[in-house]
């Protein structure tokens, strides 16, 4: 999917690390590595998981080529037999992730990578920056599309974005996280997501009238007439001209004004008396599309608090950049390393209890009960059977004392085997099957959770076979 070889786009220390690995002929030590993020972006309740195809095109393609080994061996700090290794490098671990459009919470392994010490070193900087720029975005994009309360949201923020590998990538994103289309052509090219897109105010300045620039898009475009009514004087001009052009070009035609747009002004107050002008014209179907930097909380407030008028909104720069939070904050942490054959649990101990990481090679279940609606997600060591034929206890691994028994549930594992030894065994799904993924599960939340403001913490617990692991860890250690 992309022709540049991206091999070096690591951190340096990524290979210094390596080099020593080499050096000490521990580079084949087996080791564990889980993905995870500590805290939802902008206090949310939930994030959604997107970045995983991104990963799997960097391994499919990861090789040092010519280029790459005489700019290492440049840097005068790597033995010529560790520049061979690398250039005849192949990747031959196992990788387990749980699959995009999935919504996910804090502390719970997102992909995990079993292999050679100095493989699973060499993909951390790609795996990080794909899962954790591709989160945020489908996660804000979420946020944005449940506040719309069922009108369409439209991506409008390729010119804002950080590049355009985060406009082609942040359009794939906001399309799993729910919106229906958006402004990057090249988004439609590469991943099939709808492209729409009118005219800009300089279309309308560039005529000597709005009239005139009214007239000729909809002689060119009468099945698609969507006019930007904002250029000069919404009320006074924009509107009253679009209507003139609904009954003197289109409607003679049999078309009909398919909707008009608004970029500036008071977009609650200036709605309502469009959708009024457009309502005493006859044209109770034409659709109002607002745009000028919104996001979820200017959305509810549109919606919910000022009664605005609006059919679609056209979301771009807090959207492609999540602006109120721009960071996800996903981190590479070694849970366990291979020691005479068998898997040593490895831990991370911090005075900041958050970032005392979770030892040993894991598994995810999301348990559902009886309706079908998500209880709480729970670590296991990877060799744990869950006996859905009996109750289950959860507890609160912060606060063990606080327990939970549940019964007539349904325990789904959610991480999946991606890599085989190196070989691809996942079957890549499309990205409307991705996209239907996400709607389907974000439907099993319950409402306190995914709610704008203050939402109930969804529960991530720890199986008491790993509680105890990590006990022992943490005592151990601080001896």
């Amino acid at each position: 999917m992309d022709s540049r070889n991206l091999t070096l786009l690591m951190d340096f220390y990524e290979l210094t690390m390596a080099h020593g690995y080499f050096k000490d002929n521990r580079h084949e030590d087996v080791a564990v590595f889980d993905v995870f993020f500590r805290s939802v972006p902008d206090q949310g309740g939930y994030a959604i998981l997107a970045g995983l195809e991104s990963i799997i095109d960097y391994i499919e393609n990861l090789k040092f080529d010519k280029s790459d080994i005489d700019f290492l061996r440049s840097k005068h700090i790597f033995s010529d037999e560790f520049l061979t290794y690398l250039k005849n490098f192949k990747f031959t671990s196992d990788v387990y992730a749980i699959p995009e459009g999935t919504p996910i919470f804090p502390n719970e392994p997102l992909l995990i990578i079993k292999g050679p010490l100095i493989e699973c070193q060499l993909v951390e900087t790609m795996v990080l920056l794909s899962i954790n720029h591709q989160s945020l975005i489908a996660t804000k994009a979420s946020r944005i599309v449940r506040e719309a309360k069922g009108r369409t949201v439209l991506e409008f923020g390729a010119r804002r974005a950080h590049s355009y590998d985060a406009a082609n990538l942040g359009a794939r994103s906001a399309y799993i996280g729910g919106v229906t289309g958006t402004s990057n052509t090249l988004a439609e090219k590469l991943y099939g997501i709808p492209a729409l897109g009118t005219m800009a105010h300089s279309y309308v300045q560039s005529f000597d009238t709005e009239y005139e620039a009214f007239k000729s898009y909809a002689l060119n475009y009468p099945d698609n007439c969507l006019l930007l009514v904002d250029t000069y004087d919404t009320l006074n001009q924009g509107v009253p001209n679009a209507i003139k052009i609904h009954n003197e070009v289109l409607k003679p035609m049999g078309k009909y004004l398919k909707g008009v747009r608004i970029d500036s002004g008071d977009l609650a107050y200036l709605s309502n008396k469009v959708r009024e002008m457009l309502d005493e014209a006859g044209l109770t179907e034409t659709k109002i599309t607002v745009s000028n930097s919104l996001d979820e909380f200017l959305i509810r407030d549109l919606i919910v608090h000022q009664n605005a008028k609006i059919d679609s909104f056209g979301v771009g720069e807090r959207l492609i950049t999540a602006r109120s939070e721009a960071v996800f904050g996903g981190v590479f942490k070694l849970s366990a390393l291979e020691v005479n054959g068998k898997l040593v649990p490895k831990i991370k101990i911090s005075d900041n209890v958050a970032k005392t990481t979770i030892p040993g090679f894991k598994q995810v279940y999301r348990f559902y009960d009886e309706t079908g609606m998500a209880i709480a997600d729970l670590l296991t060591l990877n060799d744990e059977v869950i006996d859905q034929s009996k109750p289950y206890t959860l507890f609160d691994p912060e606060h063990p004392w606080k327990e939970k028994v549940v019964e007539n549930f349904k325990a789904v594992p959610l991480l999946e085997k991606i890599y085989e030894k190196g070989q691809l065994i996942y079957q890549l799904p499309t990205l409307k099957e991705i996209r239907e993924r996400k709607q389907k599960l974000f439907s099993t939340l319950w409402q306190e959770v995914i709610r704008l403001n203050n939402p109930h913490q969804y529960y991530v617990d720890l199986s008491k076979p790993l509680w105890d692991l990590r006990q022992e860890l943490m005592t151990k250690h601080k001896k």
